[in-house]
């Protein structure tokens, strides 16, 4: 995906302007009309990436969502640590693409 020039001064000012349009109109409204004019268009790597199967599991979204809410979310930094070693470890036994 490529992403042409970004001008940060026009694009803040459109972003404040933007919010306080959405305080006075209403969220829903204004979520409804940026909605049916967003487009987003993969690359066939971004498809493969995904792994092709988008489904996941609400409920369990849902119960982080909540357990970040109310605090109660513990990160295993271990557990982390060790999923990043085992996948630089697959990635380092790939044979290279030319």
């Amino acid at each position: 995906m490529k992403i042409g020039p970004f001008d940060t001064s026009s694009t803040r000012a459109a972003a404040s302007g933007e919010r306080a349009s959405t305080r006075a109109a209403g969220s829903s409204d204004a979520a409804a009309s940026s909605e049916s004019s967003t487009q987003v268009a993969l690359s066939s790597t971004a498809a493969l990436l995904g792994g092709g199967d988008p489904s996941f599991d609400t409920a369990k979204v849902e119960r982080i969502a909540q357990a970040i809410r109310d605090g109660s979310f513990r990160i295993d930094a271990g557990a982390i640590a060790d999923k990043l070693i085992d996948n630089a470890q697959e990635l380092l036994a790939r044979p290279p693409k030319h």
